[in-house]
């Protein structure tokens, strides 16, 4: 994609189709006359003199326990400088979202409109009532740590300015465990530190509480070492300044344990690198592109422990696996400020975390066969569902045992449970999806390019690094839409119908010919079907000249599927083909079958579409929890519909009796936890959290995710094809661009794991 094409996708991504990414949602009924006189006048009276009686009140009656103000003035806007509060308003908002969708954490973007550091405070102290927590953003250093200082000093809430404490707590963590890998202590390590900014002090703090001793660090800014000879250096920089006036970086570096960049690119040459002691620790966190290339340094040491701010390399220092999760525990127990010690909690959480076996779920989403605490892996993936149990409680605990927290926990097993459930308000399925894919992107055929809306998600698909995508239909259409999309990347694209093909059309021909002439199919048919994009697309994938396929946008469901049916062989084993949809629900992934294909499974079908989505919901890294649905309760009825299901479950328990599944089951008590266990406590899904539907006829599980999509505004991806030899993923009809991204990363995933299936076989 050109620079244009990249810009105006930005700007629409923030304009449309409503401006801006947050807003806010009410929380309370207010349907009624009734409903608007409790939520406002007269009923409002109550909670306000309540407040009024005790101040603490404001947490029970209002949203300020779970509301944190994302603050800045503009000053030093990520890469961008001081581009003012009105133009920072756009990364406030994305640090808001990160917060939801992280730790649930509801936040009003704050941008104040001065430089002056009391002007600041002040308007910072005068809201403070309004919020549970202030989070400090994109403020220029010195300034910032004066501003922070003060009103962690002067206000009871917790105050953190992320910049500089986020990076420090999880370099920390990954500090930590690199030295225990390359067994060192902490108070004979000596720390180079490029960069003298404001997250660079704040992690050179926070090592010394970890044990490295303020002599053994050295620091450089943009001027050279920060020497006591300097007259231009901060209070703050000076802790780290030492006689030593005209040593460079790389002379700094001989002997060094570790190296902390956070400075500039590639400032770290092989030979400083080659200097340093045995085991180098280096941390070379300059974004975009670090103090040192990846490939370079492991190249030059084999001994290296590594980490950077980048997602595509091992060891990333991301500030995502802390503040949200920081600011949780923060406000769970009323915490008055966050402290050394609660910082120091969340880096010995992570520290911690990252040594526990390791999740199938993360292994999958990182196409790791089994991550493992080690050189490659010493701290935790952004992705791990783990952190907000592990870093918030930790935090908690923290702050209950400083003396900070108003509201201490008494339950812990019940919080953690709480927290747990958080996680259902992040669509974290999706991003889990699509980083798998990248870890091992295949050839993808979408079979209607000369769509606009195809074409667009197979280039986001590129250049995502989903796929590669290979392009069907009319090529002058293809063509012209590129340059309309700013689509330049060179992908191959073929059109069945042009003389151009006819070698391949032919050759495909005559394979399907030789594999079908004794079951009625002619020549001549097979050559005059190569000339449909479906037929020609299934060839391809069933001949290697592409890994997966992907189809379905323009016509209906059964019209596509047919060629599909007719020339890709159904899975070895399997006798059904049929359905799912992942619905990305508030209560986290729901599984749903079979929502496009049977019309009337009988028992033994619904059997079998229940283990098929079962092994589905585990290619994704889930353990399947699956509730058998009917309009019945467990033998409250005799009707037909309802019998077939209880006789699928009673198969099912028989033969497969390891399968969390249940039935026939009404669908509120498969979901209503408290019902179910109340009402049917000898259920195998009492006390369990159901993640997957199965449906007993197509009429029903269709409705239900159609329902579901457009009252509720759930993303849903599917339908997923389960039990055909080849990935072949066919999108609903008008299906939106996201929609046909996911599917194609739902693809790539299926081609991985029929490819490690083939070799283990």
């Amino acid at each position: 994609m050109n620079q244009n094409s990249k810009r105006r996708e930005a700007l629409l991504y923030h304009a449309k189709p409503t401006p801006g990414k947050i807003q806010v949602v009410p929380t309370k009924k207010y349907a009624t006359q009734r409903d608007l006189s409790l939520a406002y006048s007269p009923g409002v009276a109550e909670p306000c003199l309540e407040i009024a009686k005790d101040i603490n009140n404001v947490y029970k009656y209002t949203a300020k326990g779970n509301l944190v103000a994302v603050i800045t003035n503009g000053t030093a806007v990520l890469g961008l400088g001081d581009i003012g509060p009105e133009a920072s308003k756009p990364v406030m908002e994305g640090k808001a979202l990160l917060f939801k969708i992280f730790a649930d954490i509801d936040v009003f973007d704050i941008e104040v409109g001065t430089k002056d550091i009391d002007a600041f405070i002040e308007t910072v102290k005068n809201i403070a009532p309004t919020f549970g927590g202030i989070n400090l953003e994109d403020i220029k250093a010195p300034e910032s740590f004066e501003i922070e200082r003060r009103l962690v000093e002067e206000l009871n809430i917790p105050v953190m300015h992320d910049d500089q404490h986020g990076t420090a707590i999880i370099s920390s963590a990954a500090l930590l465990n690199a030295l225990e890998l390359a067994d060192k202590k902490t108070e004979n390590v000596k720390v180079v530190v490029s960069g003298a900014g404001s997250a660079a002090l704040a992690c050179a703090n926070l090592y010394v509480l970890l044990g490295i001793k303020a002599d053994n660090i050295i620091m450089f800014d943009k001027d050279g070492v920060l020497s006591s000879e300097r007259t231009d250096l901060s209070p703050l920089q000076q802790k780290y300044a030492k006689g030593l006036p005209n040593i460079d970086l790389k002379t700094a570096l001989i002997g060094a344990d570790v190296f902390l960049g956070l400075s500039a690119g590639n400032i770290l040459k092989p030979d400083m690198l080659i200097g340093m002691a045995n085991d180098p620790i280096v941390f070379a966190m300059a974004n975009p592109i670090p103090e040192i290339d990846y490939d370079v340094a492991i190249a030059t040491r084999k001994d290296i422990i590594m980490a950077t701010g980048r997602s595509d390399h091992p060891n990333q220092v991301n500030n995502v696996l802390g503040f949200p999760y920081i600011f949780r525990g923060a406000l769970d127990v009323r915490a008055t400020k966050i402290n050394e010690a609660m910082k120091m909690a969340a880096v010995r959480a992570l520290a911690a975390l990252a040594k526990e076996h390791v999740p199938e779920q993360v292994n999958i989403a990182y196409g790791e066969t089994k991550l493992n605490f080690g050189r490659d892996y010493i701290i935790p993936k952004p992705f791990d569902p783990r952190l907000i149990t592990t870093v918030a409680p930790a935090v908690a605990r923290a702050a209950m045992e400083s003396g900070v927290a108003l509201h201490p926990i008494h339950d812990w097993n019940r919080y953690e449970e709480e927290l747990a459930e958080r996680m259902g308000s992040d669509n974290k399925m999706v991003r889990l999806l699509a980083n798998r894919a990248k870890m091992n992107p295949k050839r993808i055929v979408f079979a209607e390019a000369d769509h606009l809306d195809v074409l667009k998600a197979a280039q986001i698909v590129m250049e995502e690094g989903i796929g590669f995508p290979i392009l069907l239909g009319n090529k002058d259409i293809i063509l012209e839409l590129k340059s309309e999309l700013g689509f330049d990347a060179e992908v191959p694209i073929y059109d069945p119908k042009t003389k151009e093909e006819d070698e391949r059309r032919l050759k495909y021909a005559d394979i399907y010919w030789q594999s079908r002439q004794r079951r009625g199919i002619s020549l001549l048919d097979a050559q005059k079907w190569m000339r449909e994009r479906n037929y020609f697309a299934a060839m391809m994938v069933n001949e290697g000249d592409a890994d997966a396929l992907v189809t379905g946008y323009s016509r209906s469901y059964p019209s596509v599927i047919k060629p599909m049916m007719q020339l890709i062989d159904k899975a070895p084993g399997i006798s059904l083909i049929a359905t799912a949809n992942m619905m990305m629900t508030n209560r986290g992934p729901m599984f749903l079958s079979d929502t496009a294909i049977n019309p009337n499974p009988s028992a033994q079908d619904l059997a079998k579409i229940a283990l098929m989505t079962a092994k589905t919901v585990r290619m994704f890294g889930l353990e399947p929890v699956i509730a058998m649905i009917s309009y019945s309760n467990f033998g409250s009825s005799t009707n037909e519909s309802a019998v077939k299901v209880r006789e699928a479950v009673s198969y099912l328990h028989k033969y497969y009796p390891d399968m969390i599944i249940d039935g026939e089951i009404q669908t509120d008590f498969a979901l209503n936890a408290e019902m179910l266990r109340k009402k049917f406590p000898f259920s195998k899904l009492a006390g369990k959290k159901v993640n997957t539907l199965i449906f007993p006829n197509l009429e029903a599980a269709n409705i239900t995710y159609k329902l579901l999509k457009e009252l509720y505004n759930v993303d849903s991806i599917g339908p997923i094809i389960l039990g055909m030899d080849k990935p072949v993923h066919i999108f609903q009809l008008g299906a939106s661009v996201e929609e046909m991204v996911n599917m194609a990363a739902v693809a790539v995933v299926d081609a991985q794991e029929k490819e490690k299936k083939k070799n283990t076989d």
